[in-house]
C-alpha cells in the first residue's frame, strides 16, 4: 500500500494524518500550534508528529503534503503568518527534507490545498474548472482551471477573499476596507448579525449571547426558529457572496463553486440567497450554467485530505 501525510498548520492546532490513494485516513494525530515559540521549537514537534503517525503504518510513504496559511508552493517557505510564530519566511519544506528525508515534500497554502482535496477525493473528481471558498475565520479560496492549481507568478494567486465587497466597508485585517472576507466568513456572519440585532434593537431569541459565544450554528438555529435579525443576517452575506461569484464566474468561468466551513452547514440559509444574488448579477451567457454546491469533502477530514492531496497531484505528473 502507497500513502502519504496530509499537515493542516493552523494558528492554534495542527493536523496530520495517512491518507491512502482512495482518500481514507488510515491515522490521526494533532497538536497546538501554540505550544511552540519559534520556527525551530515547532519543527521538532512536528517532526515528532511525523514520526509518531508513520511509525506502525504499513506501506511506502510517497511524500508529505502541507497546507498553512501564506505557503509559498514554489519556495516552499511560510512568508509573513500572521498567525504564526514562524517570521518573514520559514523554509519549512526544506527544514523537513533534512530531518526526514522525504524526497517529495509540497507545501502551498490552506485554500489552495482545500480545492486540490476536492479535485482528488471530493465532487471535482470529474471537473476541470471549479472553485473552491472557504468560509471560516477568513475566507479563503482555491481555482481550478484546465485541471490545474491557478498558483500564479509567485504561488498566491485567487486571494478571492481580499476582492472588495463593500466600498469603504468594512477594515480587515490585511489593512484594506471591504474585503469579502470581512462579510462572508464565520467572523463577518457574526458582525452582520450583531448590526441587524441593532437595527431590530435587540429583538432577538440570542440576544444576550456574548460575541465568543455567538458561532454559525447559535445562528443558524436562530434563523431556523425564526429569528428576523438571523435571517436577515444570512440574507445579506448571501447578497454579499454572490454578487463576488458573479465576478469570480465572469473571470474564470467555473463550472461549479464549491462552499466549504461551518456557516454551509446551515444548507439553504445561505446557499437559496446566494445563488440568487449571482445569477442576478450575471452576464446573461453566464445565467444557469454554474452550480454552486456544498463541498463534497469530511468537514473532520478535509484539511488533512487536502493537504495529502498535494502529493498526489505533485507526483502525478512522474508517474
Amino acid at each position: 500500500m502507497k500513502y502519504s501525510i496530509g499537515i493542516d498548520i493552523g494558528g492554534t492546532n495542527t493536523k496530520l494524518g495517512v491518507v491512502d490513494e482512495k482518500g481514507a485516513v488510515l491515522k490521526r494525530h494533532e497538536f497546538k500550534t501554540t505550544d511552540y515559540g519559534n520556527f525551530a521549537s515547532y519543527m521538532e514537534g512536528l517532526e515528532k508528529a511525523v514520526s509518531f503517525v508513520t511509525a506502525d503504518t504499513d506501506g511506502d510513504c510517497v511524500g508529505i503534503g502541507i497546507g498553512a496559511p501564506n505557503g509559498n508552493y514554489y519556495k516552499g517557505t511560510i512568508d509573513y503568518a500572521a498567525n504564526l510564530p514562524f517570521g518573514k519566511s520559514a523554509p519549512i519544506v526544506e527544514t523537513l527534507r533534512m530531518s526526514l528525508g522525504y524526497e517529495h515534500i509540497y507545501l502551498s497554502n490552506d485554500a489552495n490545498a482545500a480545492a486540490l482535496g476536492e479535485k482528488i477525493y471530493g465532487g471535482g473528481k470529474n471537473l476541470d474548472h471549479f472553485i473552491v471558498i472557504t468560509l471560516g475565520t477568513g475566507l479563503g479560496s482555491g481555482i481550478i482551471i484546465d485541471g490545474k492549481l491557478l498558483l500564479g507568478a509567485d504561488g498566491f494567486a485567487g486571494e478571492l477573499g481580499h476582492v472588495c465587497a463593500v466600498v469603504n466597508g468594512r477594515l480587515c485585517g490585511c489593512g484594506k476596507r471591504g474585503c469579502l472576507e470581512t462579510y462572508a466568513s464565520a467572523t463577518g456572519i457574526k458582525r452582520t448579525y450583531l448590526e441587524m440585532l441593532s437595527k431590530y434593537n435587540g429583538d432577538s431569541v440570542i440576544a444576550n449571547k456574548t460575541w465568543d459565544e455567538l458561532d454559525a450554528r447559535v445562528i443558524e438555529d436562530a434563523a431556523r426558529a425564526g429569528d428576523r435579525a438571523a435571517i436577515e443576517t444570512y440574507n445579506i452575506t448571501g447578497n454579499i457572496l454572490g454578487r463576488c461569484l458573479a465576478d469570480f464566474v465572469h473571470f474564470s468561468r467555473p463550472s461549479t463553486i464549491f462552499l466549504f466551513g461551518g456557516p454551509v452547514k446551515s444548507g439553504e440559509l445561505i446557499l437559496a440567497p446566494t445563488r440568487i444574488s449571482m445569477e442576478k448579477n450575471l452576464m446573461p451567457v453566464f445565467r444557469n450554467k454554474v452550480r454552486v454546491l456544498p463541498s463534497e469533502l469530511p468537514a473532520g477530514d478535509a484539511a488533512i485530505l487536502g493537504a495529502a492531496a498535494l502529493v498526489w497531484s505533485g507526483i502525478e505528473p512522474e508517474r
